[in-house]
């Protein structure tokens, strides 16, 4: 069981997740959709593609672009596609 946990809530929890890069890849239908806002932040990885963030919204408070996922993935990452990972703050637990 992996979970995600911010400000005191628990934002995801999975018993499937995948780990690359040692970071926790949440399928979409584990992440709680209301501790979600979309950002206009992107990124790019040379192997995996352009990533879009989200801020993790908890009781008021916002945690900005601690979220990431991939929509079009390459190839190779093809197996994340969608899934969300957690960073800045965001304790993840496996």
């Amino acid at each position: 069981m992996a979970r995600a946990i911010w400000n005191g809530a628990v934002i995801a929890e999975s018993d499937r997740f995948e780990l690359v890069e040692g970071n926790v890849y949440f399928p979409p239908e584990a992440v709680k959709p209301e501790h979600l806002k979309p950002s206009d932040r992107t990124t790019v990885c040379g192997w995996k593609g352009t990533a879009r963030y989200h801020d993790v919204v908890v009781s008021g408070q916002v945690n900005a672009a601690a979220a990431w996922y991939y929509p079009d993935p390459k190839p190779d990452a093809a197996k994340i596609r969608g899934h969300i990972a957690f960073w800045q703050g965001v304790r993840v637990e496996r």
